[in-house]
């Protein structure tokens, strides 16, 4: 239940092998939950399920094995998922082992999988909680809004505190611009909030930010979603700070971009950045990584920012081939972001290349929504670096896309200006129109 809800306390696991310390299942889940954070007490729990294999259950053997698979050091990703695939047609009600799957699609930036696979073990499911949010997530990382909004709905119909759910639904609501709409029904659900991870209570509020950000309210209104849903969050006893980092930096790096880390959220920021110079907080995901590399360089704090980036490459170098390749892209972004954070923009555009499209970086671990801040910094670096032209082309795209967002017609303005094009007045006007249109 923890783990599919995205409860405060996943450590409860830890308290089945005190109950049976021969349980296999209990011990293999408490290796999984402390795999990332303990790796020598997770292999003595890793053994313990092993040495009672024999009297186990073919259920628990299929999880024993995937889950081992999993947490292993030098781990195919593609080889996890097999072995998760297999395990869910032979016990396709097993949620749990969907919602390890889901995560390890996500990190591997491959939505159409983890797709297929909630549509493989749906038929038995219908009715139960949490299925129709796995399944939402997928669809709307394909552009399958229609059905994600569908799927997230059903998934509150039956279950109206899934927050994973009502995630789903806003990241819908804000692809369309619907930026309003999202607040209101994000807000009206907010206090069935408290009872989630540190991850989903912060990322949740993250996404109600965005919302007013793009729709063109007043930076107060950001600033106060930041201090008392984002921030406080730090001063829980069970709050886990990196997860809150995360979207801190996350919101504070869509204001710079937009030219408005400035005042109260630059002392914001001051605070954060020597935070997260406590090296416990690096190495937990490459998305926090890049994320702390920019904040650390935008504070001066440039020699951690560097220190920080020469351990990912020391972290590169140990894995396998295939994954090396995979994950290069992370180094790129990360000498970007830390160079775009102390204002090199020559050399940050330099790193990112002249096609830049950060979709296909998604393997930080970032959903679309939150890997999008780079192509919004891959503009602004174009017009920083007087390439109006490319800029120009690249922002219209966007807008062809999503044509509702005051931002990108700020951007188009520039670009206009820039070549002292008369259709600059007309983007504008558009800008101001959409500005006090939403809030």
């Amino acid at each position: 239940f923890q783990v599919l809800s995205y409860g405060r306390n996943w450590k409860v696991i830890l308290e089945a092998p005190l109950y049976d310390k021969d349980c296999v299942l209990g011990n293999v889940l408490a290796a999984h939950y402390l795999s990332s954070s303990d790796h020598s007490k997770a292999n003595t729990y890793v053994e313990a399920a092993r040495s009672n294999l024999e009297q186990s259950t073919p259920y628990e053997k299929a999880v024993f094995e995937a889950v081992c698979y999993l947490i292993s050091e030098d781990r195919d990703d593609d080889l996890a998922l097999e072995m998760h695939t297999e395990l869910l047609k032979r016990f396709p009600k097993d949620l749990a082992s969907l919602k390890r799957a889901q995560v390890l699609c996500f990190y591997m930036g491959q939505p159409a999988p983890f797709l297929s696979l909630v549509q493989q073990v749906l038929p038995v499911n219908q009715e139960e909680s949490y299925i129709h949010a796995m399944l939402a997530f997928p669809l709307l990382e394909l552009g399958r809004m229609e059905e994600a909004a569908a799927a997230s709905r059903k998934g509150y119909e039956i279950n109206k505190e899934d927050a994973w759910a009502h995630h789903c639904s806003c990241h819908v609501l804000q692809h369309e611009c619907h930026f309003k709409e999202a607040v209101e029904f994000m807000e009206e659900l907010a206090e069935s909030w408290r009872s989630c991870s540190s991850f989903l209570y912060t990322h949740n509020w993250w996404h109600v930010a965005l919302c007013y950000l793009e729709g063109g309210s007043p930076m107060s209104t950001v600033e106060e979603i930041y201090d008392n849903h984002i921030w406080k969050e730090l001063e829980k006893d069970d709050a886990v700070p990196p997860e809150v980092y995360l979207n801190a930096i996350g919101l504070l790096l869509r204001l710079d971009v937009r030219d408005a880390l400035k005042g109260s959220f630059e002392d914001r920021l001051k605070l954060l950045a020597a935070r997260l110079t406590d090296q416990e907080n690096w190495y937990m995901s490459w998305h926090l990584d890049i994320l702390i590399v920019w904040a650390l360089a935008k504070a001066g704090e440039t020699s951690r920012a560097h220190e920080l980036l020469e351990g990912l490459k020391l972290r590169l170098s140990k894995m396998n081939k295939k994954k090396q390749q995979v994950m290069q892209k992370g180094i790129q972004l990360g000498e970007a972001v830390c160079e775009y954070g102390r204002g090199n923009y020559k050399q940050s555009l330099e790193l990112l290349g002249s096609d830049f499209n950060a979709f296909g970086y998604k393997i930080i671990g970032a959903s679309d929504e939150q890997i999008d801040v780079f192509n919004e910094m891959w503009c602004q670096l174009l017009l920083k670096t007087g390439q109006s032209k490319t800029a120009k082309k690249v922002i219209r795209e966007r807008i062809e896309v999503r044509d509702g967002v005051p931002f990108m017609w700020r951007l188009l303005e520039k670009s206009y200006d820039m070549e002292g094009n008369a259709e600059a007045e007309s983007a504008r006007d558009r800008a101001k129109k959409l500005e006090s249109s939403y809030f």
